[in-house]
């Protein structure tokens, strides 16, 4: 099964370089497990200046309506969701849901710049 998403952790170094580390995910289940408490997500270093959570293409077009697949970004803090348009609005509803049910780790909230 190929991945559907992948999270990619930018962090940078004392000496200015950047390192990241990629994390590929196969449904919005496995995100969710991700950064929820006690997910691979729950204590991200401080050294993280981003995350981008990118969500691949269709493997079949909506030709209903083709403006499903039209590829955007959603920044939320210093998370940053790109991929098609009814991916990153399935997502985000669903980040404020369980944001407001206390579904999401700590650190995920911090990252997204959400006082908690």
């Amino acid at each position: 099964m190929k991945p559907n998403l992948t999270v990619e952790f930018t962090a940078k170094t004392a000496d200015g370089n950047f390192k990241e580390e990629s994390v590929p995910l196969h449904s919005p289940d496995e995100l969710f497990a991700f950064v929820a408490p006690g997910g691979g997500c729950d204590s991200i270093p401080t050294e993280v200046s981003e995350i981008q959570m990118v969500f691949l293409p269709p493997s079949n077009p909506n030709a209903q309506n083709p403006v499903a697949d039209v590829h955007t970004t959603l920044q939320i803090g210093m998370v940053l969701f790109n991929g098609p348009l009814s991916e990153i609005s399935q997502v985000a509803e669903q980040i404020i849901d369980k944001a407001g049910r206390g579904e999401l780790s700590q650190s995920f909230l911090g990252v997204m710049g959400v006082c908690t």
